[in-house]
């Protein structure tokens, strides 16, 4: 199977390096041309929670695939690993080179897999039939061009969307294990409302300029990030989603009823950051990615994060069943000031969120 991957950042990057040095065909693609010439010319260096690594993988810009496809074919595997915000535009740029077997895995954040279904059914390309779901749970960061740090340890849910577990679907399960454990999933659309659930917390954290031990890993903050989780399980249940348990979070502890529940909840959220943090030796190396993805991009690449495109659409979906998103979208109304430059990073924002949780009665008991 040939994998082409759109979106060399650090989630698709460090899946094409590990794929092609286990010798499967891979192929990185993305617009940013500077990490693609320093791919090309030097490979892909990769620090982190793995030491020091080195990887080859065929790397091209956008406008070179159309003379690979020429040489070698339509497209297979493609691999969707932008920021959720860029999907529709990635894909559209492969349509092109698509063949009859060619399928789409949105490997990425966000609720894309509808939306690309949508797309091709427009392009007269069929539909959800050939959309594979994920969750790439690894994190990581693109440094600089080619320049990968390889954050923290995380397996790979993956799951084509009617449940089956299609021959394609287990290739492409064997191919990416050669990065991290690949976990298949029969209710996939489930375990991508459980990563976005769970990811209202993560976008909590990033209203501050610091590290998560000391926004999530703190009792009072924990408390305010539960509730707005607890409201995004509400707002899944209310569209009749079953959401999904995974290795860092568990709904059933979002629905505490006494303060008993509560404490169960925030030893949750603790070993959850002890989960992302684990792997990680300072000594050995001074990790640059200190916070989360959104973290990373406002702070570090100073340009707006997926929050919009990912976050906003689970408010979108609670305001087609009337479920009660108020605090999620005052909280992520306050990541969009940020990026707007109407509103700086820093503590204030959790007390000014932690008073609107009370305001409106959403306090964890």
């Amino acid at each position: 199977m040939k994998i082409t991957i759109l979106g060399a950042g650090a989630i698709g990057g460090l899946a094409g390096a590990y794929m092609a040095r286990a010798g499967y065909d891979v192929t990185l693609v993305d617009r940013w041309a500077e990490h693609i010439d320093a791919v090309k010319t030097r490979g892909i260096t990769v620090d982190g929670v793995r030491g020091d690594l080195h990887f080859e993988v065929r790397a091209l810009h956008p406008h070179e695939l159309a003379a690979q496809v020429a040489q070698s074919g339509p497209l297979e595997a493609v691999l969707i690993a932008t920021k959720s915000q860029h999907t529709l535009e990635a894909l559209e740029s492969v349509l092109p080179f698509f063949g009859p077997a060619t399928f789409v895995v949105s490997y990425q954040n966000g609720f894309n897999e509808y939306d690309i279904a949508a797309r091709l059914t427009a392009a007269g390309l069929g539909g959800l039939e050939r959309v594979i779901g994920s969750i790439p749970n690894y994190g990581g960061a693109l440094v600089d061009p080619g320049h990968l740090e390889f954050v923290h340890e995380g397996p790979i849910q993956l799951g084509e969307m009617s449940g089956e577990r299609s021959p394609r679907l287990l290739e492409l399960a064997r191919m990416l294990s050669a990065l991290t454990e690949v976990q298949l999933s029969d209710n996939i659309w489930g375990q991508i409302w459980a990563k976005e659930v769970y990811s209202a917390q993560v976008v909590f954290s990033a209203l501050v300029d610091a590290r998560i031990q000391e926004t999530l890993g703190v009792e009072r903050y924990a408390r305010i990030a539960g509730a707005v989780v607890r409201e995004a399980l509400e707002i899944a249940e209310s569209s009749g989603i079953t959401v999904e348990a995974f290795d860092f979070f568990d709904p059933a502890n979002y629905k505490p009823q006494t303060p008993q529940d509560t404490r169960k909840l925030l030893d949750n959220i603790n070993h959850a950051v002890w989960l992302l943090k684990k792997d990680q030796k300072p000594e050995a190396h001074q990790f640059r990615k200190k916070g989360s993805g959104i973290w990373w991009d406002i702070v570090y690449r100073q340009r707006p994060s997926e929050v919009r495109s990912s976050n906003g659409k689970l408010i979108d979906y609670g305001a087609r069943v009337g479920a009660d998103t108020r605090l999620n979208a005052r909280l992520c109304e306050m990541i969009y000031e940020i990026e707007d430059g109407r509103r700086s990073l820093g503590f204030h924002n959790y007390d000014e969120l932690e008073a609107y949780v009370a305001s409106i009665g959403k306090a964890l008991p």
